[in-house]
Protein backbone atom coordinates (compact mmCIF):
# COMPACT_ATOMS: atom_id res chain seq x y z
CA UNK A 1 0.00 0.00 0.00
CA UNK A 2 3.12 2.42 1.03
CA UNK A 3 4.70 1.60 -2.72
CA UNK A 4 1.21 1.99 -4.60
CA UNK A 5 0.47 5.38 -2.85
CA UNK A 6 4.10 6.73 -2.70
CA UNK A 7 6.11 5.82 -5.23
CA UNK A 8 3.12 4.84 -8.16
CA UNK A 9 0.52 7.25 -6.99
CA UNK A 10 -2.34 4.23 -6.95
CA UNK A 11 -4.20 4.60 -4.48
CA UNK A 12 -6.92 1.73 -4.87
CA UNK A 13 -8.09 -1.06 -2.16
CA UNK A 14 -9.09 -3.45 -4.70
CA UNK A 15 -5.62 -3.45 -6.34
CA UNK A 16 -4.38 -3.60 -3.04
CA UNK A 17 -5.96 -6.43 -1.90
CA UNK A 18 -5.04 -8.34 -5.16
CA UNK A 19 -1.26 -7.54 -5.07
CA UNK A 20 -1.58 -9.26 -1.22
CA UNK A 21 -3.98 -12.43 -2.78
CA UNK A 22 -1.14 -13.01 -5.60
CA UNK A 23 1.61 -12.23 -2.86
CA UNK A 24 0.23 -14.52 -0.23
CA UNK A 25 0.33 -17.66 -2.52
CA UNK A 26 3.92 -17.77 -2.07
CA UNK A 27 3.87 -18.59 1.66
CA UNK A 28 1.51 -20.87 1.60
CA UNK A 29 3.89 -22.93 -1.31
CA UNK A 30 6.79 -22.39 0.92
CA UNK A 31 5.02 -24.28 4.10
CA UNK A 32 3.40 -26.62 1.97
CA UNK A 33 6.62 -28.11 0.23
CA UNK A 34 9.18 -27.40 3.29
CA UNK A 35 7.02 -29.94 5.34
CA UNK A 36 7.12 -32.88 3.00
CA UNK A 37 9.61 -32.65 0.22
CA UNK A 38 12.59 -32.36 2.13
CA UNK A 39 12.33 -36.12 3.05
CA UNK A 40 13.22 -36.37 -0.88
CA UNK A 41 16.28 -35.05 -0.22
CA UNK A 42 17.22 -37.25 3.03
CA UNK A 43 16.67 -40.15 1.14
CA UNK A 44 18.85 -38.76 -1.54
CA UNK A 45 21.16 -38.31 1.10
CA UNK A 46 21.18 -42.07 1.87
CA UNK A 47 21.50 -43.37 -1.49
CA UNK A 48 18.22 -44.38 -2.07
CA UNK A 49 17.27 -42.44 -4.60
CA UNK A 50 18.27 -39.60 -7.32
CA UNK A 51 18.20 -36.04 -5.73
CA UNK A 52 15.23 -34.27 -6.58
CA UNK A 53 15.54 -32.05 -9.65
CA UNK A 54 14.30 -28.47 -9.69
CA UNK A 55 11.54 -29.10 -12.65
CA UNK A 56 10.13 -31.97 -10.69
CA UNK A 57 9.31 -30.00 -7.49
CA UNK A 58 7.90 -26.66 -9.26
CA UNK A 59 5.61 -29.03 -11.15
CA UNK A 60 4.07 -30.94 -7.47
CA UNK A 61 4.11 -27.32 -6.33
CA UNK A 62 2.07 -26.00 -9.43
CA UNK A 63 -0.12 -28.45 -9.55
CA UNK A 64 -1.13 -28.99 -6.09
CA UNK A 65 -1.35 -25.91 -5.13
CA UNK A 66 -3.55 -24.75 -8.10
CA UNK A 67 -5.80 -28.10 -7.15
CA UNK A 68 -6.01 -26.92 -3.60
CA UNK A 69 -7.53 -23.66 -5.21
CA UNK A 70 -9.70 -24.93 -7.97
CA UNK A 71 -10.83 -27.58 -5.03
CA UNK A 72 -12.17 -24.53 -3.21
CA UNK A 73 -13.54 -22.53 -5.50
CA UNK A 74 -17.32 -24.45 -4.95
CA UNK A 75 -16.87 -23.83 -1.36
CA UNK A 76 -16.05 -20.34 -1.18
CA UNK A 77 -20.30 -19.07 -1.71
CA UNK A 78 -21.06 -21.61 1.70
CA UNK A 79 -18.10 -21.24 3.92
CA UNK A 80 -17.27 -16.98 3.00
CA UNK A 81 -20.45 -15.38 2.48
CA UNK A 82 -23.38 -17.62 4.04
CA UNK A 83 -20.95 -18.15 7.32
CA UNK A 84 -20.05 -14.49 7.46
CA UNK A 85 -20.78 -13.98 11.01
CA UNK A 86 -20.04 -17.61 12.20
CA UNK A 87 -16.25 -18.12 10.59
CA UNK A 88 -14.24 -15.56 11.97
CA UNK A 89 -11.46 -15.98 9.26
CA UNK A 90 -8.50 -14.07 11.73
CA UNK A 91 -6.01 -13.13 9.01
CA UNK A 92 -8.50 -12.66 6.48
CA UNK A 93 -10.18 -10.48 8.44
CA UNK A 94 -6.92 -8.91 9.56
CA UNK A 95 -5.89 -7.98 6.18
CA UNK A 96 -9.27 -6.55 5.10
CA UNK A 97 -8.94 -4.08 8.57
CA UNK A 98 -5.53 -2.87 7.14
CA UNK A 99 -6.65 -2.44 3.71
CA UNK A 100 -9.76 -0.87 5.37
CA UNK A 101 -7.46 1.52 7.69
CA UNK A 102 -5.04 2.18 4.55
CA UNK A 103 -8.30 3.58 2.84
CA UNK A 104 -9.84 5.78 5.87
CA UNK A 105 -6.66 6.75 7.05
CA UNK A 106 -6.91 9.32 10.08
CA UNK A 107 -6.88 7.33 13.47
CA UNK A 108 -8.14 3.75 12.06
CA UNK A 109 -5.02 3.62 10.20
CA UNK A 110 -2.57 4.99 13.21
CA UNK A 111 -4.43 1.97 15.35
CA UNK A 112 -2.78 -0.41 12.70
CA UNK A 113 0.42 0.81 11.95
CA UNK A 114 0.67 1.70 15.59
CA UNK A 115 0.46 -2.01 16.03
CA UNK A 116 2.29 -2.77 13.28
CA UNK A 117 5.55 -0.74 13.97
CA UNK A 118 5.37 -1.59 17.97
CA UNK A 119 5.23 -5.25 16.54
CA UNK A 120 8.12 -4.99 14.10
CA UNK A 121 10.58 -3.61 17.07
CA UNK A 122 9.40 -5.89 19.74
CA UNK A 123 10.40 -8.95 17.12
CA UNK A 124 13.36 -7.48 15.85
CA UNK A 125 14.39 -7.39 19.36
CA UNK A 126 13.47 -10.54 20.35
CA UNK A 127 14.74 -12.90 17.07
CA UNK A 128 17.00 -10.52 15.36
CA UNK A 129 18.94 -9.11 18.10
CA UNK A 130 18.28 -11.18 20.80
CA UNK A 131 17.98 -8.96 23.38
CA UNK A 132 15.73 -11.92 25.25
CA UNK A 133 14.43 -14.92 24.14
CA UNK A 134 10.97 -15.37 22.49
CA UNK A 135 10.06 -18.62 24.17
CA UNK A 136 9.45 -19.22 28.03
CA UNK A 137 9.38 -22.38 29.68
CA UNK A 138 9.02 -23.75 32.92
CA UNK A 139 9.69 -27.86 33.88
CA UNK A 140 7.68 -29.20 37.19
CA UNK A 141 10.46 -30.63 39.26
CA UNK A 142 7.80 -32.15 41.70
CA UNK A 143 5.30 -33.13 38.88
CA UNK A 144 7.35 -34.92 36.25
CA UNK A 145 6.43 -34.92 32.87
CA UNK A 146 4.39 -31.31 33.47
CA UNK A 147 5.86 -28.19 31.84
CA UNK A 148 4.50 -24.65 30.78
CA UNK A 149 5.65 -22.18 28.74
CA UNK A 150 4.38 -19.35 26.39
CA UNK A 151 5.77 -18.08 23.05
CA UNK A 152 5.88 -14.25 23.98
CA UNK A 153 5.11 -12.94 20.69
CA UNK A 154 2.83 -10.20 19.09
CA UNK A 155 0.70 -12.24 16.68
CA UNK A 156 0.43 -15.14 18.90
CA UNK A 157 -1.74 -12.13 21.26
CA UNK A 158 -3.28 -10.58 18.20
CA UNK A 159 -4.65 -13.94 16.27
CA UNK A 160 -6.04 -14.42 20.07
CA UNK A 161 -8.02 -11.32 20.29
CA UNK A 162 -9.20 -12.05 16.86
CA UNK A 163 -10.21 -15.26 17.20
CA UNK A 164 -11.99 -14.36 20.73
CA UNK A 165 -12.16 -15.93 23.94
CA UNK A 166 -14.16 -19.53 23.55
CA UNK A 167 -11.52 -20.66 20.43
CA UNK A 168 -8.46 -19.99 22.24
CA UNK A 169 -9.68 -21.59 25.34
CA UNK A 170 -10.25 -24.84 23.26
CA UNK A 171 -6.91 -24.31 22.14
CA UNK A 172 -5.28 -23.64 24.96
CA UNK A 173 -7.75 -26.60 26.95
CA UNK A 174 -6.15 -29.70 24.49
CA UNK A 175 -2.48 -27.93 25.91
CA UNK A 176 -3.33 -28.32 29.35
CA UNK A 177 -4.96 -32.14 28.46
CA UNK A 178 -1.32 -33.02 27.02
CA UNK A 179 1.21 -31.37 29.17
CA UNK A 180 -0.32 -31.61 32.56
CA UNK A 181 -2.33 -34.78 31.79
CA UNK A 182 -1.03 -37.55 28.90
CA UNK A 183 2.65 -36.14 29.80
CA UNK A 184 2.81 -36.62 33.30
CA UNK A 185 1.30 -39.86 32.68
CA UNK A 186 3.95 -41.07 29.88
CA UNK A 187 6.51 -40.24 32.40
CA UNK A 188 4.81 -41.93 35.41
CA UNK A 189 4.99 -45.45 33.77
CA UNK A 190 7.54 -45.12 31.85
CA UNK A 191 10.40 -43.24 33.59
CA UNK A 192 11.90 -46.55 35.13
CA UNK A 193 12.24 -48.15 32.29
CA UNK A 194 15.58 -48.90 30.87
CA UNK A 195 15.32 -49.27 27.25
CA UNK A 196 13.83 -46.85 24.68
CA UNK A 197 10.17 -46.74 24.02
CA UNK A 198 9.40 -46.08 20.50
CA UNK A 199 9.05 -43.66 18.54
CA UNK A 200 11.61 -41.63 21.07
CA UNK A 201 15.00 -41.99 20.20
CA UNK A 202 16.20 -41.93 24.21
CA UNK A 203 14.80 -43.45 27.51
CA UNK A 204 11.39 -41.36 29.14
CA UNK A 205 13.51 -40.96 32.05
CA UNK A 206 15.80 -38.97 29.68
CA UNK A 207 13.67 -37.13 27.55
CA UNK A 208 12.39 -34.30 29.47
CA UNK A 209 8.76 -32.25 28.48
CA UNK A 210 10.02 -31.07 24.94
CA UNK A 211 11.06 -34.63 24.23
CA UNK A 212 8.06 -36.34 25.48
CA UNK A 213 5.92 -33.70 23.34
CA UNK A 214 7.99 -34.32 20.43
CA UNK A 215 8.38 -37.83 20.79
CA UNK A 216 4.81 -38.98 21.68
CA UNK A 217 1.78 -35.96 22.15
CA UNK A 218 2.75 -35.26 18.33
CA UNK A 219 1.63 -38.76 17.35
CA UNK A 220 -1.55 -38.35 20.03
CA UNK A 221 -2.09 -34.95 18.36
CA UNK A 222 -1.78 -35.88 14.79
CA UNK A 223 -4.91 -38.26 15.21
CA UNK A 224 -6.87 -36.21 17.16
CA UNK A 225 -6.78 -33.92 14.04
CA UNK A 226 -7.17 -36.63 11.55
CA UNK A 227 -10.37 -37.75 13.39
CA UNK A 228 -11.52 -34.28 13.89
CA UNK A 229 -11.17 -33.53 10.26
CA UNK A 230 -13.02 -36.23 9.61
CA UNK A 231 -15.97 -35.43 12.00
CA UNK A 232 -15.76 -31.61 10.36
CA UNK A 233 -15.96 -33.00 7.35
CA UNK A 234 -19.18 -35.07 8.08
CA UNK A 235 -20.57 -32.40 9.71
CA UNK A 236 -20.24 -30.11 6.32
CA UNK A 237 -21.96 -32.62 4.19
CA UNK A 238 -25.28 -30.64 4.25
CA UNK A 239 -23.49 -27.60 3.39
CA UNK A 240 -20.84 -29.43 0.97
CA UNK A 241 -24.06 -30.63 -1.06
CA UNK A 242 -25.28 -27.12 -1.08
CA UNK A 243 -22.62 -25.69 -2.74
CA UNK A 244 -22.05 -28.11 -5.46
CA UNK A 245 -25.80 -28.39 -6.11
CA UNK A 246 -25.55 -24.61 -6.61
CA UNK A 247 -22.39 -24.79 -8.27
CA UNK A 248 -24.11 -27.43 -10.99
CA UNK A 249 -27.17 -25.90 -10.82
CA UNK A 250 -24.90 -22.81 -12.57
CA UNK A 251 -23.80 -25.19 -15.19
CA UNK A 252 -27.35 -25.93 -16.29
CA UNK A 253 -28.76 -22.84 -15.99
CA UNK A 254 -26.94 -20.50 -18.18
CA UNK A 255 -29.48 -17.33 -17.67
CA UNK A 256 -27.92 -17.12 -13.68
CA UNK A 257 -26.54 -13.56 -13.56
CA UNK A 258 -23.71 -12.54 -11.00
CA UNK A 259 -22.74 -9.48 -9.48
CA UNK A 260 -19.50 -8.33 -9.64
CA UNK A 261 -18.82 -9.27 -6.10
CA UNK A 262 -20.15 -12.98 -6.63
CA UNK A 263 -19.12 -13.93 -9.65
CA UNK A 264 -16.12 -17.09 -9.13
CA UNK A 265 -14.54 -18.81 -12.13
CA UNK A 266 -17.43 -20.90 -13.67
CA UNK A 267 -18.06 -24.40 -12.57
CA UNK A 268 -17.20 -26.10 -15.60
CA UNK A 269 -13.94 -24.04 -16.26
CA UNK A 270 -12.58 -25.72 -12.57
CA UNK A 271 -14.05 -29.00 -13.35
CA UNK A 272 -11.79 -29.27 -17.01
CA UNK A 273 -8.79 -27.77 -14.79
CA UNK A 274 -9.01 -30.36 -12.28
CA UNK A 275 -9.30 -33.66 -14.59
CA UNK A 276 -6.45 -32.20 -16.67
CA UNK A 277 -4.28 -31.48 -13.42
CA UNK A 278 -5.04 -35.40 -12.07
CA UNK A 279 -3.86 -36.54 -15.37
CA UNK A 280 -0.88 -34.56 -15.61
CA UNK A 281 -0.46 -36.07 -12.15
CA UNK A 282 -0.81 -39.72 -13.55
CA UNK A 283 1.46 -38.80 -16.67
CA UNK A 284 4.27 -36.61 -15.95
CA UNK A 285 7.31 -38.93 -15.84
CA UNK A 286 9.00 -36.35 -13.21
CA UNK A 287 6.17 -36.48 -10.53
CA UNK A 288 6.35 -40.43 -9.77
CA UNK A 289 2.18 -41.16 -9.15
CA UNK A 290 0.40 -44.00 -10.93
CA UNK A 291 -3.17 -44.36 -11.43
CA UNK A 292 -4.07 -45.57 -7.82
CA UNK A 293 -2.08 -42.54 -6.53
CA UNK A 294 -3.97 -39.91 -8.35
CA UNK A 295 -7.21 -41.39 -6.92
CA UNK A 296 -5.66 -41.11 -3.61
CA UNK A 297 -5.15 -37.33 -4.13
CA UNK A 298 -7.71 -36.71 -5.12
CA UNK A 299 -9.84 -37.94 -2.39
CA UNK A 300 -7.75 -36.63 0.27
CA UNK A 301 -7.14 -34.07 -1.59
CA UNK A 302 -10.85 -32.46 -1.25
CA UNK A 303 -11.03 -33.93 1.95
CA UNK A 304 -8.33 -31.66 3.48
CA UNK A 305 -9.07 -28.83 1.45
CA UNK A 306 -12.80 -28.66 2.83
CA UNK A 307 -11.57 -29.64 6.53
CA UNK A 308 -8.64 -26.59 6.30
CA UNK A 309 -10.69 -24.10 4.84
CA UNK A 310 -13.44 -24.61 7.28
CA UNK A 311 -10.97 -24.71 10.20
CA UNK A 312 -9.19 -22.15 8.94
CA UNK A 313 -12.04 -20.06 9.61
CA UNK A 314 -12.25 -20.94 13.50
CA UNK A 315 -8.54 -21.10 14.49
CA UNK A 316 -6.72 -18.95 10.92
CA UNK A 317 -3.56 -19.92 8.79
CA UNK A 318 -1.12 -19.13 11.95
CA UNK A 319 -2.83 -22.48 13.54
CA UNK A 320 -3.57 -24.83 10.80
CA UNK A 321 -2.14 -28.18 11.25
CA UNK A 322 -0.97 -28.79 7.91
CA UNK A 323 1.32 -31.08 9.01
CA UNK A 324 -1.02 -33.02 10.72
CA UNK A 325 -3.23 -33.53 8.34
CA UNK A 326 -0.06 -34.75 5.82
CA UNK A 327 0.59 -37.12 8.55
CA UNK A 328 -2.76 -38.18 8.60
CA UNK A 329 -2.77 -38.53 4.41
CA UNK A 330 0.91 -40.30 5.03
CA UNK A 331 -0.67 -42.73 7.62
CA UNK A 332 -3.08 -44.33 5.26
CA UNK A 333 -1.75 -43.75 1.80
CA UNK A 334 1.49 -45.66 2.84
CA UNK A 335 -0.55 -48.14 4.10
CA UNK A 336 -2.34 -48.32 1.07
CA UNK A 337 0.10 -48.56 -1.14
CA UNK A 338 1.87 -51.03 0.54
CA UNK A 339 -1.16 -53.44 0.30
CA UNK A 340 -1.09 -52.90 -3.61
CA UNK A 341 2.33 -53.83 -3.86
CA UNK A 342 4.53 -50.42 -4.30
CA UNK A 343 6.41 -51.45 -1.44
CA UNK A 344 10.41 -50.20 -0.76
CA UNK A 345 12.04 -47.09 -1.76
CA UNK A 346 9.16 -46.92 -4.54
CA UNK A 347 6.72 -46.81 -2.27
CA UNK A 348 8.03 -44.55 0.07
CA UNK A 349 9.03 -41.90 -2.35
CA UNK A 350 5.46 -41.87 -4.09
CA UNK A 351 3.77 -41.39 -0.56
CA UNK A 352 6.19 -39.27 -0.03
CA UNK A 353 4.91 -37.30 -3.58
CA UNK A 354 1.08 -37.68 -2.65
CA UNK A 355 1.93 -36.39 0.62
CA UNK A 356 3.17 -32.88 -0.62
CA UNK A 357 0.33 -32.35 -3.10
CA UNK A 358 -2.07 -33.14 -0.24
CA UNK A 359 -0.18 -30.53 1.74
CA UNK A 360 0.60 -27.84 -0.60
CA UNK A 361 -3.68 -28.14 -1.53
CA UNK A 362 -4.42 -27.58 2.11
CA UNK A 363 -2.30 -24.90 2.55
CA UNK A 364 -3.19 -22.79 -0.65
CA UNK A 365 -7.24 -23.88 0.27
CA UNK A 366 -6.26 -21.93 3.68
CA UNK A 367 -4.45 -19.21 2.00
CA UNK A 368 -7.25 -18.93 -0.45
CA UNK A 369 -9.90 -18.57 2.04
CA UNK A 370 -8.41 -15.99 4.03
CA UNK A 371 -7.88 -13.56 0.72
CA UNK A 372 -11.46 -14.27 -0.16
CA UNK A 373 -12.54 -13.75 3.26
CA UNK A 374 -10.59 -10.33 2.80
CA UNK A 375 -11.94 -9.73 -0.67
CA UNK A 376 -15.67 -10.42 0.62
CA UNK A 377 -15.40 -7.66 3.42
CA UNK A 378 -14.08 -5.48 1.04
CA UNK A 379 -15.81 -5.93 -2.09
CA UNK A 380 -13.72 -7.82 -4.41
CA UNK A 381 -14.36 -10.14 -6.91
CA UNK A 382 -14.20 -13.39 -6.62
CA UNK A 383 -12.90 -14.83 -9.84
CA UNK A 384 -9.98 -12.39 -10.55
CA UNK A 385 -8.66 -13.38 -6.89
CA UNK A 386 -8.59 -16.75 -7.63
CA UNK A 387 -6.77 -15.88 -11.00
CA UNK A 388 -4.58 -14.24 -8.99
CA UNK A 389 -3.85 -17.18 -6.51
CA UNK A 390 -2.66 -19.07 -9.49
CA UNK A 391 -0.54 -16.86 -10.69
CA UNK A 392 1.02 -16.46 -7.65
CA UNK A 393 1.27 -20.14 -7.23
CA UNK A 394 2.84 -20.86 -10.63
CA UNK A 395 5.13 -17.72 -9.89
CA UNK A 396 6.08 -18.73 -6.33
CA UNK A 397 6.72 -22.63 -7.06
CA UNK A 398 9.60 -22.11 -9.55
CA UNK A 399 11.39 -20.12 -6.78
CA UNK A 400 10.67 -22.56 -4.49
CA UNK A 401 12.40 -25.70 -6.24
CA UNK A 402 15.29 -23.66 -6.61
CA UNK A 403 15.28 -22.43 -2.77
CA UNK A 404 15.05 -25.84 -1.90
CA UNK A 405 17.30 -27.10 -4.15
CA UNK A 406 20.17 -24.52 -3.08
CA UNK A 407 19.01 -24.96 0.77
CA UNK A 408 20.00 -28.83 0.12
CA UNK A 409 23.51 -27.73 -1.40
CA UNK A 410 24.13 -25.37 0.79
CA UNK A 411 22.99 -27.03 4.74
CA UNK A 412 21.82 -30.45 3.88
CA UNK A 413 18.07 -30.91 4.92
CA UNK A 414 18.21 -33.15 8.02
CA UNK A 415 21.71 -31.67 9.32
CA UNK A 416 21.94 -29.58 12.48
CA UNK A 417 22.24 -26.10 10.56
CA UNK A 418 18.84 -27.36 8.77
CA UNK A 419 17.29 -29.97 10.73
CA UNK A 420 13.51 -29.78 8.75
CA UNK A 421 11.80 -31.33 11.88
CA UNK A 422 8.32 -31.81 10.40
CA UNK A 423 9.87 -33.23 6.80
CA UNK A 424 12.06 -35.74 9.13
CA UNK A 425 8.72 -36.66 10.88
CA UNK A 426 6.98 -37.47 7.69
CA UNK A 427 9.93 -39.95 6.42
CA UNK A 428 9.64 -41.51 9.80
CA UNK A 429 6.08 -42.32 9.73
CA UNK A 430 6.70 -43.45 5.94
CA UNK A 431 9.40 -45.87 7.12
CA UNK A 432 7.26 -46.83 9.95
CA UNK A 433 4.55 -48.08 7.93
CA UNK A 434 6.51 -49.62 5.13
CA UNK A 435 8.27 -51.64 8.30
CA UNK A 436 5.71 -51.92 10.50
CA UNK A 437 7.20 -50.03 13.60
CA UNK A 438 4.54 -47.17 13.65
CA UNK A 439 3.02 -46.32 16.94
CA UNK A 440 -0.29 -47.14 16.26
CA UNK A 441 -1.70 -47.19 20.07
CA UNK A 442 -0.58 -43.00 20.30
CA UNK A 443 -2.28 -42.21 17.08
CA UNK A 444 -5.72 -44.00 17.92
CA UNK A 445 -5.12 -41.93 21.89
CA UNK A 446 -5.59 -39.36 19.92
CA UNK A 447 -8.35 -40.71 17.49
CA UNK A 448 -10.89 -41.60 21.13
CA UNK A 449 -9.59 -38.20 22.25
CA UNK A 450 -11.37 -36.21 19.94
CA UNK A 451 -14.30 -38.61 19.95
CA UNK A 452 -14.74 -38.17 23.76
CA UNK A 453 -14.70 -34.55 23.10
CA UNK A 454 -17.18 -34.58 20.75
CA UNK A 455 -19.66 -36.26 22.87
CA UNK A 456 -19.25 -33.97 25.46
CA UNK A 457 -19.41 -31.30 23.19
CA UNK A 458 -16.39 -29.52 22.85
CA UNK A 459 -15.45 -28.59 19.34
CA UNK A 460 -12.87 -31.15 18.09
CA UNK A 461 -10.69 -29.17 15.82
CA UNK A 462 -9.41 -26.46 18.08
CA UNK A 463 -9.49 -28.75 21.22
CA UNK A 464 -7.55 -31.32 18.71
CA UNK A 465 -5.29 -28.80 17.72
CA UNK A 466 -4.35 -27.29 21.28
CA UNK A 467 -3.15 -31.17 21.53
CA UNK A 468 -0.65 -31.21 18.04
CA UNK A 469 0.41 -27.48 19.10
CA UNK A 470 3.17 -26.83 21.76
CA UNK A 471 1.00 -25.83 24.95
CA UNK A 472 3.66 -22.13 24.40
CA UNK A 473 1.79 -21.42 21.37
CA UNK A 474 -1.70 -21.74 23.07
CA UNK A 475 -0.99 -19.81 25.43
CA UNK A 476 0.32 -16.47 23.88
CA UNK A 477 -3.04 -17.09 22.13
CA UNK A 478 -4.88 -17.79 25.00
CA UNK A 479 -3.63 -14.30 26.77
CA UNK A 480 -5.17 -12.16 23.27
CA UNK A 481 -8.05 -14.58 24.39
CA UNK A 482 -8.34 -12.79 27.87
CA UNK A 483 -8.02 -9.43 26.38
CA UNK A 484 -10.34 -9.88 24.10
CA UNK A 485 -12.96 -11.32 27.02
CA UNK A 486 -11.98 -8.26 29.37
CA UNK A 487 -13.10 -5.80 26.77
CA UNK A 488 -15.96 -8.25 25.55
CA UNK A 489 -17.11 -8.17 28.98
CA UNK A 490 -16.89 -4.83 30.81
CA UNK A 491 -19.83 -3.07 31.51
CA UNK A 492 -20.32 0.40 29.23
CA UNK A 493 -22.57 1.91 26.12
CA UNK A 494 -22.54 -0.77 23.88
CA UNK A 495 -21.46 1.85 21.34
CA UNK A 496 -18.26 2.40 23.18
CA UNK A 497 -17.64 -1.56 23.70
CA UNK A 498 -17.87 -2.10 19.74
CA UNK A 499 -15.67 0.61 19.05
CA UNK A 500 -12.74 -0.47 21.79
CA UNK A 501 -13.34 -4.39 20.23
CA UNK A 502 -12.99 -2.77 16.40
CA UNK A 503 -9.82 -0.88 17.83
CA UNK A 504 -8.50 -3.92 19.17
CA UNK A 505 -8.92 -5.62 16.23
CA UNK A 506 -7.17 -2.66 14.13
CA UNK A 507 -4.43 -3.28 16.52
CA UNK A 508 -4.22 -6.70 16.38
CA UNK A 509 -4.46 -6.72 12.99
CA UNK A 510 -1.13 -4.83 12.93
CA UNK A 511 0.94 -6.90 15.06
CA UNK A 512 -0.11 -9.82 13.38
CA UNK A 513 1.43 -7.89 9.96
CA UNK A 514 4.68 -6.33 11.90
CA UNK A 515 5.60 -9.32 13.24
CA UNK A 516 5.28 -10.98 9.53
CA UNK A 517 7.25 -8.75 8.15
CA UNK A 518 10.32 -8.71 10.40
CA UNK A 519 10.37 -12.42 10.37
CA UNK A 520 10.37 -11.82 6.11
CA UNK A 521 13.36 -9.42 6.95
CA UNK A 522 15.40 -12.17 9.85
CA UNK A 523 14.82 -15.10 7.01
CA UNK A 524 16.79 -13.17 4.66
CA UNK A 525 19.42 -12.28 7.30
CA UNK A 526 19.39 -15.97 8.23
CA UNK A 527 19.77 -17.32 4.52
CA UNK A 528 22.94 -14.62 3.73
CA UNK A 529 24.27 -15.68 6.78
CA UNK A 530 24.45 -12.60 8.66
CA UNK A 531 24.02 -12.89 12.40
CA UNK A 532 23.07 -9.49 14.30
CA UNK A 533 22.52 -10.88 17.51
CA UNK A 534 23.84 -8.54 20.65
CA UNK A 535 25.55 -10.57 23.04
CA UNK A 536 24.65 -10.84 26.80
CA UNK A 537 20.97 -10.59 26.42
CA UNK A 538 18.58 -11.22 28.93
CA UNK A 539 16.92 -14.09 30.51
CA UNK A 540 13.16 -15.17 30.70
CA UNK A 541 12.20 -12.46 33.20
CA UNK A 542 13.16 -10.00 30.83
CA UNK A 543 11.06 -11.67 28.47
CA UNK A 544 8.13 -11.19 30.60
CA UNK A 545 9.22 -8.11 31.24
CA UNK A 546 8.67 -7.01 27.96
CA UNK A 547 5.92 -9.01 27.51
CA UNK A 548 4.18 -6.84 29.94
CA UNK A 549 5.10 -3.97 28.05
CA UNK A 550 3.30 -5.44 24.99
CA UNK A 551 0.10 -6.14 26.51
CA UNK A 552 -0.03 -2.68 28.29
CA UNK A 553 1.03 -0.91 24.88
CA UNK A 554 -2.42 -3.29 23.18
CA UNK A 555 -4.88 -2.28 26.44
CA UNK A 556 -3.89 1.43 26.09
CA UNK A 557 -4.50 1.58 21.81
CA UNK A 558 -8.25 -0.23 23.02
CA UNK A 559 -8.84 2.18 25.39
CA UNK A 560 -7.01 5.38 23.64
CA UNK A 561 -10.32 7.18 22.89
CA UNK A 562 -12.10 6.55 25.90
CA UNK A 563 -9.33 8.49 27.63
CA UNK A 564 -9.13 10.59 25.34
CA UNK A 565 -12.77 11.22 26.19
CA UNK A 566 -12.17 11.25 30.00
CA UNK A 567 -9.35 13.92 30.11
Amino acid sequence: MGICRGLLRRDNILENNMVQTIGSAGESIAAGAIFTMPALFMWAREGAMEIPTVSSITIIAILGGTLGVLFMIPLRNALIVEEHGTLPYPEGTACSEVLLAGEEGGASARGVFGGLGIAAVYKFLADGLKVFPSEISYDFKNYKGAGCGMDVLPSLVGVGYICGPKISAYMFGGGILAWFVLMPLIYVFGAGLPDVVYPASKTIAELGTSGLWSSYIRYIGAGAVACGGMISLVKSFPMIIRAFRKSMASLKNKQTTYTRTTKDIPMHIVLITAVVIIFLLWLIPTVPVNLLGTLLIVIFGFFFVTVSARMLGLVGSSNNPVSGMTIATLLITTIVLKATGSIGTRGMIAAIVIGSVICIAAALAGDISQDLKTGYIVGATPWKQQVGEIIGIVVSSVAIGFVMYLLDAGYGFGSQKLPAPQAGMMKMIVEGVMNGSLPWSLVFVGVFIALISELFGIPVLPFAVGIYLPIFSTTGIMVGGLIRLFVDRKKEAADEKKAKTNRGILFASGMIAGEGLVGVLLAVFAFAGIDIALPGGLNQIGSLLFFAVLIALFVLAINRKSSAKKA
